[in-house]
């Protein structure tokens, strides 16, 4: 399956429902209006998609995402039934990290993989100011019990926000190298919440590496392949290595290596993160699934897949999954 520009699909991102207990001032509004997704993809309905593409269009890395996926009640039958689909070798989570410590273990029984997690702040001050609400020290035990459920690897997300958190980088990478996680620094998009104020909040990721110089000895790039951050080892002053990942959007693009599909949580079809939804495979799976009918539609989304993302988002996170 594959794009005009001959990208070929192979990674299926999935939000799983709207729904989070953040509030966090970059990806949900203040008041998100409901978009009428009161009928999500059921268990059943991601397995027989998932199985499709697996094995229609070798389709084998399948992330979920929200809103916070944590949030579905039958988030575990939704791993379980992913994971036992063959061909799927690479089945992710990304979440606020909030129930983790409580859990992650089920997740990882269940067949997950590995975890991305939310972490934007260490100062618990500046943590609730981003996040909305005071939940540092869950998402801290949540980060421990992902490691002691043995999901690998786990990376840590921060969006960088500036003159909110960008003087913190150094001790955001110091904290992932002393658990061995890799942190990941991702650039501020001009889409949602703070659209009309990304000028002034944005961090390309030039100004994040010239934050980290101070405590970094070396940088040395790693292979990065069809993933969106830019990888670099770090040997740190006080001697600890660290795994330090950009994801730049804006001033690095990526879009060339891009082989994304994203769906949302009620099966509408995004070709790109920041550009406008195209249909929706909700036909091709009620009343029954079609699989011929399914590819006609996604091969009509993707056709309308440009060569690089819009200049601005058209969408807000929380439906579309980061």
């Amino acid at each position: 399956m594959n794009d005009p520009d001959g990208r070929q699909i192979g990674y299926l991102r999935l939000s799983l429902t709207e729904a989070c207990q953040m509030q966090c001032a970059y990806c949900r509004p203040g008041r998100l209006r409901p978009s009428g997704r009161s009928n999500p993809l059921t268990a059943r309905e991601i397995e027989s998609v998932v199985r499709h593409l697996a094995a229609r269009h070798g389709v084998h890395k399948v992330r979920l995402t929200g809103g916070d996926p944590t949030a579905r009640q039958d988030l575990v039958e939704i791993i379980e039934r992913i994971a036992a689909v063959d061909g799927v070798r690479d089945l992710a989570l990304t979440t606020n990290g909030l129930v983790l410590d409580r859990c992650a273990a089920d997740y990882r029984r269940a067949g997950l993989h590995r975890v991305n997690i939310s972490l934007d702040s260490l100062d618990p001050d500046v943590f609730q100011r981003i996040t909305g609400i005071d939940g540092l020290d869950r998402v801290l035990g949540g980060i421990d019990a992902a490691v002691e459920a043995g999901l690998r690897p786990i990376r840590l997300n921060t969006v960088a926000l500036a003159g909110e958190n960008d003087a913190e980088l150094p001790d955001l990478v110091r904290f992932a190298a002393s658990r061995g996680l890799e942190i990941r620094f991702i650039e501020l998009m001009p889409m949602g919440p703070l659209q009309d104020r990304w000028a002034e909040r944005y961090v390309p990721e030039w100004q994040m590496r010239r934050r980290i110089d101070p405590v970094a000895e070396h940088w040395r790039p790693l292979v990065a392949g069809h993933s969106s951050a830019r990888r670099y080892g770090l040997r740190m002053d006080d001697g600890q290595l660290a795994t330090v990942g950009f994801i730049s959007p804006m001033s690095c693009g990526f879009c060339a290596a891009c082989n994304r599909l994203r769906l949302a949580a009620d099966g509408t079809i995004y070709p790109c993160l920041m550009d406008r939804p195209r249909g929706s495979i909700l036909p091709a799976l009620r009343p029954v699934f079609d699989g011929a009918f399914l590819d006609k539609l996604l091969q009509e989304a993707l056709a309308a897949k440009a060569p690089r993302h819009p200049a601005e988002g058209m969408a807000v996170m929380a439906t579309v999954g980061g």
